[in-house]
């Protein structure tokens, strides 16, 4: 059974730490590519590193959207 989110991206603002960031992971694991957006550049780019550990793909964006 295929990931049903294989190919999409999603963009999750806030998702450095808390819910955002569980959401993040979740997703990440259902195959969507991840744009993690957060104010602190160092809990997105830590988000970013664990999915990409996980076999996921992700991209830091820092700032407010």
């Amino acid at each position: 059974m295929g990931k049903k989110l294989e190919n999409k991206v999603a963009l999750i603002t806030g998702s450095g730490r808390g819910i955002g960031r569980e959401l993040a992971l979740m997703l990440a694991k259902d195959g969507a590519h991840i744009v993690v957006n957060d104010l602190d550049a160092d809990p997105a780019n830590q988000t970013v590193e664990d999915i990409i550990a996980m076999g996921g793909k992700a991209v830091a964006c820092n700032g407010s959207v």
